[in-house]
């Protein structure tokens, strides 16, 4: 199917942004955190590194779990209604205006942002006791965050089969790498052409979900566990909590941003 001129222009946008350099918020953020990841570097016990490594593994393994998927898409259509567009099931909105569908989808920021930085803030203050809760905390704000993007643009992604490609979303969050991107992005194809012939998706690589999914949640660990293990340091650590949490969850808004507008595209030009 063609793509209109404001399509087009999108396509552009996730170009650049595929092949770019880290963000300016990713770049400002590691060079606040420096000081802070070296003390971890050097301070902390390799056991409690190894524990925030565990906690986000085993959230995100529970990703292939329904139970985890919780989203109520009932909010999104309305969001839709307020917008002008009349949609009784969430799929209905793929074959809506994107410019439109791009405003729903950024109204959902700032709220979770705001959120993940204050509960990252609270948790900060209590030091290694908190550290076990805010993890899972945080990492259930940005699925919701995810699914609420997801739906705007009319995927409903709330049931595990679609977990590949949210683990995708998750690696590209913490590490911005443009290998990371690329991977997404294949991912995306997968799904777009599943989508375009209204077959299931099942993800890219074949197997079982740990065979699809066992190198990311490593990745993911290692660029966030020992930041969260910084918000021990006494005085610093509800700031450092909150800075992480607000960082890791604007770089997840963005990431689904794009890559949910590729897939919209993706499935348009293929159907």
């Amino acid at each position: 199917m063609r793509l209109t001129e404001y399509e087009r222009s999108v396509q552009k946008e996730i170009e650049k942004w595929q092949h770019g350099d880290l963000s300016l918020l990713t770049q400002a953020f590691n060079w606040a955190m420096a000081p802070m990841d070296w003390v971890v570097e050097r301070v902390v016990p390799e056991d409690l590194l190894d524990q925030a490594d565990r906690a986000i593994s085993n959230f995100l393994l529970l990703l292939n779990d329904a139970s985890t998927w919780t989203y109520e898409p009932k909010e999104v259509l309305r969001e839709a209604r307020l917008k002008g567009i009349e949609a009784t099931d969430v799929t209905e909105l793929r074959d809506a205006d994107l410019k439109t569908l791009d405003g729903i989808a950024r109204s959902y920021v700032s709220e979770n942002a705001i959120l993940a930085a204050i509960e990252g803030g609270g948790t900060g203050l209590g030091g290694a006791v908190l550290i076990a809760a805010d993890i899972p905390l945080l990492f259930g704000i940005n699925l919701r965050l995810i699914q609420q993007i997801g739906a705007s643009y009319g995927f409903d992604v709330s049931t595990p089969a679609y977990s590949p490609l949210v683990l995708s979303i998750f690696n590209v969050a913490a590490s911005g790498s443009r290998e990371s991107k690329n991977q997404a992005l294949r991912e995306i194809t997968v799904a777009g052409a599943a989508l375009a012939q209204s077959s299931e998706y099942r993800g890219r690589v074949s197997g079982t979900f740990r065979d699809q999914n066992r190198h990311l949640p490593r990745e993911i660990a290692k660029s966030i566990g020992g930041r969260k293990i910084a918000q021990m340091i006494p005085i610093a650590g509800a700031a450092i909590g909150a800075g992480i949490n607000y960082w890791f969850t604007t770089e997840t808004a963005e990431s689904a941003f794009m890559l949910f507008r590729a897939l919209y595209i993706e499935r348009k030009e293929r159907s």
